[in-house]
Formats: C-alpha cells, structure tokens, sequence
C-alpha cells in the first residue's frame, strides 16, 4: 500500500491526483491489475470525472454546495454535517484498469481528491494487485 499525503487549501476542492497515482503504479512494476484509491477520511471523498476543462470541476463543486449547503439546521455538533454529505454522495474509492502499465482513464477523465472540510491535511491510500 501506497499513502499520498495531499494538502488542501480552501474549504471546498478537487485536487488532480492522477499523476501521483500512475507513479505508483510506475514503482510497483505491474504491468496488468487494478488500482484502487481509497480515502479514509470521512469529510473528504475521491472520483473520476473531466480534467482538461477546469470550468467542470468549478461547476461540480458549486452545484455539490448548491444541493447540500454549509448551513441548513443541521443536528451534528461539529458544524460540518455538510461535508459528511458530499462525502457519502461521492463516495470512498475508485478502481482504476491497469493495462500495460497504464491507469486506463479515457481521454478526459482524470482522478480527483474532494476535499469538503477544509483545508487539511489529507491522505489517501493506494493499493495496485
């Protein structure tokens, strides 16, 4: 298992982690397998989506904070129920195809840390069979 330390900045954030993650997949000298990335945090999440147009991540993250606002009446003591929210709507982990020594992301798709209770300092855990 691989552990990338991943500093955020700003309360709300999608971070590219795509090519920290081919690195490791470079180290392990797997040529064919799955890559699985696994955040442990339970305000902070990770997923494929558009990298070459930052406008999509912009977007994402205003229509995420639109449906799930920061203040809603929420019960949770620690003031951040929101970002347990977007945690659960975009999940834990991705499981990226390696072929040939390469995560096989298609043409756009990059891979993102969503940070939604930040900032932090993060982790998320890489595991390649």
């Amino acid at each position: 298992m691989i552990k990338l330390s991943i500093s955020t900045h700003a309360r709300t954030e999608m971070i590219s982690i795509e090519s920290q993650i081919q690195k490791a997949v470079d180290e392990s000298g797997i040529k064919d397998g799955l890559c699985c990335v696994y955040v442990p945090h339970t305000t902070a999440a990770v997923t494929i989506n558009e990298g070459a147009d930052p406008s999509v991540v912009d977007d994402m993250l205003k229509e995420l904070n639109r449906i799930v606002p920061f203040e809603n009446n929420y019960s949770h003591m620690e003031g951040n129920s929101a970002a347990h929210i977007k945690t659960t709507l975009v999940g834990p982990q991705v499981t990226i195809i390696i072929e040939d020594g390469k995560l096989q992301l298609g043409t756009w798709q990059s891979v993102f840390f969503c940070e939604f209770d930040g900032p932090r300092n993060r982790h998320a855990m890489i595991k390649i069979v």
